[in-house]
């Protein structure tokens, strides 16, 4: 019978062959190391909540015995609470801010709108306090009119980012406003961020200084 740094394979004439220590150890590992072995591991954000739940726990436990007040246990469980629900929001939320990135500006319209439409659209929610509408509307409104001034293209499937970023390549002055403008609209629409009346009057506003803007030229003869 083989020793146990030997692996034993009995061949077709019943011959024990033998396999050295290392060889064997160096095959189980490069098997186990293989996908479906590892097909129902845990993810990394899986492997950190759990770790922070045993740490939790373990401190709860430790807390509840003598010598530890009810208050310092309350604290550090609402430290915790909140470092959990954080790793979880960030976890959750990304994916949508994401999707957001690809998600088109003009969706569910019934339709081509101009700019006057899509702002008073979005006049119509702000009255009403429906302010993620809103929002929505009112940077429709204003990509709407920067395709009205021939300032972008109209191209079907643009997204606020692609917008913000194309319309600050030609009113640079105001791009950096621009990209705010979208991280604004993809949070409230796709991030799960409450919209607000500050957040509809920044847009506003936003659109009121654009239409009283001109695109920057590039001089004849200049690279």
């Amino acid at each position: 019978m083989p020793t146990w740094g030997e692996l034993v394979r009995i061949a077709g004439d019943g011959v024990p062959v033998t396999v050295p220590r290392d060889a064997a150890r160096d095959a189980a590992r490069e098997e186990l190391q293989k996908a479906e072995y590892h097909r129902h591991d845990p993810t990394p954000v899986q492997r950190a909540i759990n770790w922070l739940w045993e740490r939790f726990t373990s401190l709860l436990d430790r807390l509840g015995g003598p010598g530890h007040s009810g208050t310092t246990g309350l604290v550090v469980f609402l430290v915790l609470f909140a470092a959990i629900a954080g790793l979880l929001w960030w976890r959750l939320g990304r994916p949508r801010r994401t999707a957001a990135r690809d998600a088109a500006l003009f969706t569910g319209q019934g339709g081509p709108r101009t700019a006057a439409e899509h702002r008073a659209a979005a006049e119509r929610h702000a009255a009403a306090g429906e302010w993620a509408d809103a929002v929505r509307e009112q940077l429709r409104a204003l990509v709407r009119d920067l395709e009205e001034r021939t300032l972008l293209d109209p191209r079907p499937g643009r997204t606020a980012d692609e917008a913000a970023i194309e319309a600050g390549r030609r009113l640079p002055e105001h791009a950096r406003e621009l990209r705010t403008a979208a991280r604004v609209f993809d949070d409230i629409a796709y991030g799960g961020r409450t919209a607000d009346q500050a957040a509809y009057q920044q847009l506003a506003d936003l659109d009121r200084r654009l239409r009283q803007t001109r695109p920057t030229l590039t001089p004849a003869g200049t690279a």
